[in-house]
């Protein structure tokens, strides 16, 4: 217990409301040592055990066997039998389009936004894109973290994104959150705008949903995709349907920004993405979350959970009128078949090679809860028939090179950014350990676990 207790005060557990107020972020200096501890580098390969983590500022600067040498000047932090993870990356999410506990065109501000990207960081997931949706003050955010003037999570965009009169997405929206060209030449300015922004990645929604709104036209998506990749920029796609993502796929989109749920995966469709290296991001959270909540599972009693969500949200998702409505709800037998189809289809493509990524769509409505989504993600992809350690390395080296950033992030390396999850507990064990979190490390940065475990040794 002394030595939880000790990280607990120099972490600073205790005042994770002036953590979360503070606007600037502090460049660490010097070196710091996390020793005997079992390292998952989130290459794949066999854990280190009894190893020593080396970071210099905001760098890894080495990953060795505990005999190594330690500098004398070094910060020296014993973990004696904790695991070292990369932090999550969130390939598929959304900012602050919740206001007051639901969907609101009034909730992006730039305080919304950044008490969601703390949210992140406070679960351990140290990057995200937000992928469409967003308005122009994301990008002084964006650029005041590169210059580490700021923190929460390390945040990539999506831009507004792209949809087409009428249709998905069928989000409150201000004027300047959404493209919806009519044209293809329009299509193709909005993808120009978003390039002059310097946008990360462009976003399209695609599909009808089921049948209630209008389809994107392969003539306006064929635009958006062509002039993309005129700039160099990638681009993902929102879809549901089968036919959709093989069309997509063979006109050159770059990630399939959903599961496939309509019908499994076929040969057609698999042999299109490994040709093209497109890769595919499951969010099992958007299908599950319209129904596991009135099931009362065992999560929903944890402080990990509850402490994600604001007090009226977790109300209404615990209240037995809440039950009802999904109960009743014609399109609940739907949505649990919908997921089922999402955990044949994972397997099936992750089995065959296709390169899988990591994301949840958190933020997109109340249910679908930053932070803690992403920790039940990795559970259900293990659900779905992945080992713990595949699931950690679609979410963590795959997510970086999906996103173009594996360079810096994604794996832990040397040279690398020191973005770094101590757990208390194995996760190849139990994949739910990541749950476990005794500090994250951010660039370098100490940051509070929003719930902190504290046990006794």
């Amino acid at each position: 217990m002394l030595l939880r207790t000790s990280l607990a005060m120099l972490f600073g557990w205790a005042s994770l409301s002036l953590v979360a107020a503070h606007a600037q972020s502090t460049q660490p200096s010097g070196v710091t040592a996390l020793t005997h501890v079992r390292v998952i580098d989130g290459t794949g390969g066999a854990p280190l055990e009894d190893a020593t983590v080396l970071i210099e500022g905001n760098h890894i600067k080495s990953v060795r066997s505990a005999a190594g040498a330690i500098p004398a000047h070094a910060r020296v932090l014993d973990l004696h039998g904790d695991t070292v993870m990369p932090g999550l990356i969130n390939a598929h999410g959304h900012l602050a389009l919740i206001a007051d506990g639901q969907n609101s065109a009034t909730a992006y501000t730039a305080e919304n936004v950044l008490a969601e990207l703390r949210q992140y960081e406070s679960y351990g997931v140290t990057a995200m894109l937000s992928l469409g949706l967003n308005r122009d003050l994301l990008y002084p955010i964006r650029e005041q973290q590169h210059q580490g003037k700021l923190d929460g999570a390390t945040v990539l965009t999506a831009d507004r994104g792209i949809g087409v009169p009428d249709a998905a997405p069928p989000l409150p929206s201000a004027p300047d959150q959404l493209y919806r060209p009519a044209t293809p030449a329009e299509a193709r300015l909005a993808v120009d705008a978003m390039a002059k922004r310097h946008a990360d990645m462009v976003k399209i929604w695609v599909d009808s949903l089921g049948g209630t709104k209008p389809a994107m036209s392969t003539e306006i998506y064929q635009a958006v995709i062509e002039e993309a990749h005129k700039h160099h920029l990638r681009v993902a796609a929102h879809v549901y349907y089968l036919a959709d993502a093989k069309s997509l796929v063979n006109d050159g989109v770059d990630v399939l920004a959903h599961s496939v749920r309509d019908k499994p995966a076929d040969q057609e469709l698999i042999s299109a993405m490994k040709r093209r290296r497109v890769s595919y991001i499951p969010t099992f959270t958007v299908d599950e979350s319209f129904y596991i909540y009135a099931e009362h599972p065992g999560f929903m009693q944890i402080n990990f959970f509850k402490d994600a969500l604001p007090p009226a949200v977790l109300t209404m998702l615990t209240s037995e009128a809440y039950v009802q409505k999904v109960d009743q709800d014609s399109k609940t037998a739907q949505h649990k078949a919908d997921f089922a189809m999402d955990q044949k289809n994972l397997k099936t493509l992750f089995d065959a090679g296709v390169h899988v990524g990591f994301g949840t769509d958190s933020g997109a409505f109340p249910n679908r809860i930053p932070g803690f989504s992403e920790h039940r993600e990795l559970e259900d992809m293990v659900q779905a028939g992945l080992t713990p350690m595949q699931a950690i390395v679609c979410a963590t080296r795959n997510n970086a090179e999906l996103l173009g950033i594996q360079a810096k992030r994604g794996t832990l390396r040397p040279g690398k950014r020191a973005d770094l999850i101590v757990l208390a507990a194995n996760p190849l064990d139990d994949i739910t350990n990541t749950r476990s979190i005794v500090t994250i490390f951010h660039d370098g940065r100490t940051v509070a676990p929003r719930v902190p475990v504290v046990m006794a040794r």
